[in-house]
């Protein structure tokens, strides 16, 4: 299996720069690892709209992954303290609870697919998490898994 994990955020893009993003970089399938996929300040990234745009626009299909997003105590300990060390080590000892990365089903990341959250970059949120830990994964499987950070902000390696 070969194949690339982006991941990217929705907020501080227009729809236009999201979506140029997505396509510059191939993606085939977005993967949301949102737990709340419906709020208000979504916008564009909102659920059902966004699987349709997705279609529409771009050609890209659509997958909900909840077994990749936080908790919502993970999530409102990190508002309240904005400690991310330890975010990152509650986060991971969640996957861990739930089997993740052994729970994925490899099947619908063949190719290039992007991890969708809110965050406009990747260094404090958890979809980079995922992608390293499914990479990680997969890589000691011998498989080929690269990520990529799509951004409108300077690249992340």
């Amino acid at each position: 299996m070969t194949l690339t994990i982006c991941t990217i955020g929705f907020t501080k893009k227009t729809a236009q720069q999201f979506f140029t993003l997505l396509t510059g970089a191939g993606v085939q399938r977005l993967i949301d690892v949102r737990e709340n996929r419906v709020g208000q300040l979504a916008g564009f990234a909102k659920h059902p709209d966004i699987e349709y745009f997705l279609g529409a626009v771009a050609g890209i299909d659509y997958l909900h992954e909840p077994l990749l997003a936080p908790s919502p105590a993970i999530r409102d300990a990190y508002r309240a303290t904005r400690d991310w060390p330890q975010y990152e080590a509650s986060f991971l000892r969640l996957m861990q609870e739930r089997n993740v990365p052994q729970a994925i089903d490899p099947a619908p990341y063949d190719g290039v697919v992007a991890l969708l959250c809110s965050e406009p970059t990747a260094e404090k949120c958890h979809r980079r998490l995922a992608a390293e830990l499914l990479a990680g994964h997969w890589n000691a499987q011998g498989h080929a898994v690269g990520v990529q950070h799509l951004s409108t902000h300077a690249k992340h390696p």
